[in-house]
């Protein structure tokens, strides 16, 4: 069976108009989400934080391991101040 194209307009189509300004509803479930994942990632810091600490104290330290937590934690501090500057951006356009 072969398939036809649509006729119908890409808007139609369930594809977002770009142009077109974002709805109420819309907009508070993007924040939302951002919200969310900016609680999940500052729990993971947290924990990867409590984690070095731990295999900082103990005696054979395996530096290649301690190396990559604080790494991992540096990535996700970065992207926690990325979701912070979208949720509330310096300067109001």
């Amino acid at each position: 069976m072969r398939r036809t194209a649509r006729k119908e307009p890409i808007a139609k189509r369930g594809r977002r108009d770009y142009h077109a300004p974002m709805a109420a509803n819309d907009i508070f479930d993007a924040k939302a989400v951002l919200i969310a994942q900016l609680v999940e990632l500052r729990t993971e810091h947290r924990d990867l934080d409590e984690a070095i600490g731990r295999l900082e104290g103990l005696p054979p330290e395996d530096e290649l391991a301690v190396r990559r937590l604080k790494k991992r934690k540096l990535l996700l501090k970065d992207r926690i101040t990325a979701l912070e500057r979208q949720l509330d951006p310096d300067e109001y356009a």
